[in-house]
């Protein structure tokens, strides 16, 4: 039974990686920015794949802080040399035009035209990824090594493109779970063709959606978000921050989470909150292969937004390539082929041990509170059937010493003052470990919970 589920999970996988990687091809090409028909057409693909319902925030509204800009659209865009040659065209990568440019129609010396050109001196080989979404401007984005040979004389520059009384559009989907208690996913769908720092996030939120339906019971409500990146988060806020500040228990923003390098969680800004104690938990006991990272304002992607001031939701960071810490970053090297679909799926089932950890984590009660329970009335000794002794989550294989004495323990400690999360570490193992023992001692009625907060007996 065991080879059979194992080629069933194998199957799986690969319908999975095949979904995954056909989705991305989709996407890739799409010329996204802050606003405009690249989102929509985005959210549109994501909606073949997930239930998400599509919002709209006009140009011009005001969101706390914030303005609502103009959307931006463009269509065509080109640079030509003295003697006609194409130097760049949109259609051949949409990076080679600065983000938001405004349109263009003009003839221009080398020196001139250089005021409006974009590289890395230091990738000479990369065509950089450049924005300017709050002031007007316009310029093309191209590898140094090619700007270093430009010849003098006059250069055609073309960029048809408008700005207009638009608006910003975000989605989200809900899946609901036995309680409104909620963890969250966000990514964002703002940046052009780049592979980790773009699509490795949304599409992991999406799966993730997909593997958390399958599962049987959901102790939580899981609410999965795609907005552009900073202002898509603050609208985002604008409408549901006061839902979220009564629901949301944990919430992880996805961003670059593909690549080679293990998983890196930026710390919520509350620092200890159940999120945080429990990745370090499956941390420390080497269920996920990660690091921590302090919360920090001063950079990173939607957790800003989530943990500021006047929010400070418990909402960290997860991410692999850490943003500059990669070569592909904010530029055309960010491939699948850098990328890589086999680690999203890595992340995927990471992120899958994070969910069912909070969901076993919280406080539960011994049922018979007054001495020590008497095993063998409750065909818990000396031993137990051979499923206890194999954990859901990760497959560990225990001897049945060890699966006595991790029942003693959670028996003793289960009085609603000490957490699953705590009990563990007593028992010198992670929370995933107990599955096993959790599921056999609530199905004997001998413990109930778990409880989102301590319970006195």
């Amino acid at each position: 039974m065991d080879r059979v589920d194992s080629l069933e999970k194998q199957s799986e996988k690969m319908l999975e990686f095949e979904e995954m990687d056909k989705l991305f091809d989709r996407l890739f090409p799409i010329c996204r920015s802050i606003t405009g028909p690249g989102v929509r057409e985005t959210i549109a693909i994501f909606q073949q794949y997930i239930p998400l319902e599509q919002f709209a925030v006009p140009t011009g509204a005001k969101v706390f802080d914030w303005e609502i800009p103009r959307e931006w659209r463009i269509r065509e865009a080109w640079l030509k040399g003295p003697n006609g040659e194409t130097i760049v065209d949109f259609k051949d990568h949409n990076l080679h035009v600065l983000n938001y440019s405004v349109p263009v129609n003009r003839t221009l010396s080398l020196d001139e035209v250089k005021a409006h050109l974009y590289s890395v001196p230091s990738l000479p080989d990369a065509i950089p990824y450049v924005t300017s979404y709050y002031k007007e401007r316009w310029g093309f984005c191209l590898p140094h090594c090619v700007l270093e040979n430009l010849k003098p004389g006059q250069y055609h520059a073309y960029i048809d493109s408008e700005l207009i009384q638009g608006e910003l559009n975000y989605a989200q989907v809900v899946l609901p779970g036995e309680s409104d208690q909620e963890v969250l996913f966000s990514s964002y769908i703002c940046h052009p063709s780049m592979a980790n720092n773009e699509l490795s996030g949304p599409i992991v939120t999406a799966f993730m959606y997909l593997r958390l339906a399958k599962w049987q019971h959901r102790r939580f409500t899981y609410r999965f978000v795609l907005a552009p990146e900073t202002i898509g988060a603050i609208a985002y806020l604008h409408q549901f921050g006061e839902e979220l500040r009564e629901k949301v228990v944990a919430g992880m923003v996805l961003t670059c989470i593909g690549g080679n390098d293990p998983l890196s969680f930026k710390k919520t800004r509350r620092d200890h909150s159940q999120l945080d104690i429990i990745i370090a938990h499956l941390i420390h006991h080497k269920k996920i292969d990660a690091r921590l990272r302090g919360f920090t304002p001063t950079y990173g992607s939607d957790e800003r937004q989530f943990c500021s001031p006047g929010f400070n939701f418990p909402v960290g960071q997860m991410s692999r390539g850490l943003h500059s810490g990669f070569p592909g970053y904010h530029n055309s090297l960010d491939t699948k082929e850098a990328m890589t679909i086999e680690a999203l799926q890595q992340s995927l089932d990471e992120l899958e041990f994070v969910c069912k950890a909070l969901e076993l984590d919280g406080y539960y009660i011994n049922q018979s509170p007054f001495g020590e329970v008497k095993l063998d009335k409750h065909g818990l000794y000396p031993d137990m059937n051979a499923p206890t002794m194999r954990g859901h989550s990760n497959n560990e294989v225990v001897d049945h010493r060890t699966q006595l004495n991790r029942i003693l323990i959670v028996l003793n400690y289960c009085d609603g003052q000490h957490s699953m999360q705590q009990i563990a570490d007593r028992c010198g193992c992670s929370i995933l470990d107990l599955e096993p023992v959790i599921e056999i001692l609530k199905e004997k009625q001998l413990i109930i919970g778990p409880f989102s907060e301590k319970r006195g007996l």
